[in-house]
């Protein structure tokens, strides 16, 4: 590996992380049966997995199988042999249960030099679509429903109560969905049940979703905290202040937004967690709940343009990271590639900006 090499580094920060965890993956692993893969070494597999946009486990076996710089960022050597896929997704499985992506993630951020970094009083936050891995021709009536009842404000739906009944059979039958209502009070998804039927706004196709919410520092744009819900007209706001409340340290802070943001209940909560709401005024025939008292103060502007900046980390998240499209089923294992993937995202953005500070 040439000394220049921009995973050196990452590595470097890595391997302090893991360390401070290792403590935490003694507790997942029995000391008993046959020895099981390296929490270490599955977690630096993963976070390739995201670095170089591969896109299923499966193929990260092969990439490791032949790749010498996968092998020396995860620690194999050249003659290790490479793990089954199945015993792979297991142990991985075991780190979903111990939490572990949130953990390093703080770990990483709680290394001095990279706590250096960090805005104690600015931030910033946003919520994004990940489309769930799962067919519309999975959304099905529910058990007991005729799939054409009100919508009582679950979701969107399409078409009318008139929809003619499927016909045709086989693993992958074609449907006809002209004339089918379908909302989320009555339809379910068979693949993916924590799935919602969403769409970003009239006009816009409905898809089944999940919601990812991130919050960021305006200082360098390091991501902080995530959390992954249901995919619901609310659940932005929700998911802010639920972000907010685990912050470390309870004093006055900032918070940017967009104008799904500026909402009269939303801006009174912040208020009462000492947070100055530096949300954008949607004023689109109705009253913003921000006014004069936030924006004529400089730091309302500023808050505005650095906002835009948690764009990038989707923006890497969704393009190299994969998460576009989620690769698990279940809110659970969706949320935690979801905090990893952030992770990887500040560690790929850390060395220069160690670098230069």
């Amino acid at each position: 590996m040439p000394d220049s090499h921009p995973l050196r580094p990452i590595r470097a920060i890595v391997d302090e992380a893991l360390e401070v965890l290792s403590p935490e993956f003694s507790k997942l692993y029995s000391q008993i049966g046959r020895p099981s893969i390296p929490p270490e070494k599955l977690l630096r597999a993963l976070l390739l997995q995201a670095f170089y946009s591969v896109r299923s486990e499966r193929q990260l076996m092969e990439q490791l199988d032949y790749n010498l710089m996968f092998r020396w960022f995860v620690g194999l050597s050249m003659d290790a042999p490479i793990w089954d896929v199945t015993v792979f997704t297991k142990n991985r499985d075991r780190l979903l249960e111990g939490d572990v992506a949130a953990r390093f993630m703080a770990a990483v951020l709680r290394q001095p030099r990279v706590n250096a970094l960090l805005s104690e009083d600015h931030f910033s936050v946003d919520g994004t679509l990940i489309e769930a891995w799962a067919s519309m021709k999975s959304f099905k009536p529910k058990a007991g429903t005729e799939g054409d009842g009100p919508d009582n404000g679950a979701g969107p739906t399409t078409g009318s109560p008139c929809a003619p009944a499927p016909t045709a059979k086989g693993r992958n039958a074609e449907r006809n969905f002209h004339g089918e209502k379908r909302s989320n009070a009555t339809h379910a998804s068979s693949t993916d049940p924590d799935a919602r039927l969403y769409k970003k706004g009239q006009g816009q196709a409905a898809k089944l979703c999940h919601m990812g919410h991130l919050l960021m520092e305006n200082r360098h744009g390091l991501i902080v905290d995530t959390m992954l819900t249901h995919a619901t007209g609310t659940a932005e706001r929700e998911a802010a202040l639920a972000m907010l409340e685990r912050l470390d340290g309870r004093h006055r802070i900032t918070l940017g937004a967009d104008k799904a943001y500026d909402v009269a209940d939303f801006v009174a909560k912040l208020r009462e967690l000492d947070v100055t709401p530096h949300v954008a005024q949607n004023n689109t025939n109705r009253r913003s709940a921000i006014d004069g008292r936030t924006t004529r103060h400089p730091g309302y502007a500023i808050s505005q343009r650095i906002r835009k900046r948690i764009e990038e980390g989707f923006g890497w998240m969704k393009t190299y990271g994969g998460m576009h499209k989620a690769r698990h089923v279940g809110n659970e294992r969706v949320a935690w590639t979801f905090t990893l993937t952030a992770a990887a995202c500040n560690l790929v953005r850390l060395p220069k900006l160690l670098e230069t500070g």
